[in-house]
């Protein structure tokens, strides 16, 4: 079963929503990336931070995404795509950060990978 690692959260204000979670939920701020995108953790589960830039179409304050990490890449996306779901993508940064891209029913956007302050998935042998 794939577990949910990544959390993307568009914002009017990066830096004061970032903030907030930090302050509020006591998660760390990771990393401020160059497009302005900010990275927390709170140890399992990487929440990004994106910006809301004016003109984007279909682009509004709230969850923009949401990401899994799965003990297989390659029957993620053969389960995602036998689902219905359609390859939008893929992002490679090495291996602190990828993720394959999938848009599902309603155009959610669930993304297979791994990131920055995302916690692996923990092994399991049989009869555990």
């Amino acid at each position: 079963m794939a577990k949910i690692r990544h959390i993307a959260y568009r914002a009017v204000d990066p830096d004061a929503m970032a903030s907030f979670f930090a302050k509020s939920m006591g998660m760390t701020i990771v990393q401020k990336r160059k497009n302005n995108a900010i990275d927390l953790s709170d140890g399992t589960i990487n929440i990004t931070v994106l910006p809301l830039r004016a003109g984007e179409p279909a682009r509004q304050p709230g969850i923009d995404h949401i990401g899994f990490t799965a003990e297989n890449d390659a029957d993620a996306f053969r389960m995602m795509e036998m689902s219905g779901a359609k390859k939008a993508g893929s992002v490679n940064l090495g291996t602190a950060y990828y993720e394959d891209k999938f848009v599902g029913p309603e155009g959610i956007v669930i993304d297979v990978g791994h990131w920055v302050g995302a916690a692996p998935l923990e092994k399991t042998g049989a009869g555990q």
